[in-house]
């Protein structure tokens, strides 16, 4: 009995000191401290680019593989919905971006469609999303981007073998916890410049039907991002960059 005693006493002297040791007092964890997660998060829809500008998207191919067009055409996906904050400020949407590629030989080849700069997203990203029409080929989309530190990365988004127009999204992986690794939206000697830079998206052709001529299309292109540290940034700070 005694042995007992004495064992519960040493064991809650143990957990006693194990929460001073990481700064939690047992039975006495705030509300505060379960919900940090949460808490600290705005997360919002955004627009990124609904493909209405003439000459922005630029698509190319190598030459050895086939020729890359693109241009504007006036249509709209059916059940794309408005973000509730742009409803009723008349924000032109009319148009959807086209891409044709016609082949010169089949084999493992890609078409490159990119801004004439890249689309800087802000806040932490968690998803992007774009609307495509992919006429049914094994082809696939892949997002490229760059990171905090100019670092390019490129996300697959999954095939283009459906028909009519499709919502296809990819969810951007978090960083490594050193803030290094990984593809870094956020220094933590810095809190401005959070995000990343979209540049642009690559189609890599299935080689059993890259031949002859291929259409594809996009619009609406959008993100999901935590603008929690956007909004409560520090207006006193100082700017750098100089």
């Amino acid at each position: 009995m005694k042995r007992l005693i004495i064992l519960v006493l040493v064991l809650s002297v143990a957990a006693g000191a194990f929460g001073q040791l990481m700064g939690i007092e047992i039975g006495a964890i705030s509300p505060e401290r379960l919900g940090i997660d949460s808490a600290q998060q705005f997360l919002k829809e955004i627009s990124i680019d609904r493909f209405e500008r003439d000459g922005f998207w630029l698509s190319s191919m190598s030459s050895d593989d086939g020729y890359a067009t693109s241009r504007l055409f006036l249509g709209s996906p059916l059940g794309k919905q408005t973000i509730p904050d742009e409803e009723g400020l008349n924000i032109p949407d009319v148009h959807v971006l086209g891409t044709r590629v016609d082949f010169l030989r089949r084999g493992y080849s890609h078409a490159f469609i990119r801004p004439v700069r890249p689309l800087h997203v802000e806040g932490i990203v968690k998803t992007v999303s774009v609307w495509a029409v992919g006429r049914n080929y094994d082809h696939s989309l892949v997002l490229l981007l760059e990171d905090f530190f100019g670092r390019p990365f490129e996300l697959y988004m999954g095939k283009l073998n459906f028909q009519g127009w499709k919502r296809i999204t990819v969810a951007i992986p978090p960083q490594a916890e050193d803030g290094w690794g990984g593809i870094v939206q956020r220094n933590y000697h810095y809190n401005n410049d959070m995000g990343i830079r979209i540049t642009g998206f690559r189609v890599d052709f299935d080689p059993w039907q890259a031949y002859g001529s291929y259409y594809f299309y996009l619009d609406d292109l959008r993100a999901v991002t935590d603008l929690f540290a956007e909004d409560n940034r520090d207006p006193d700070d100082m700017q750098d960059g100089w």
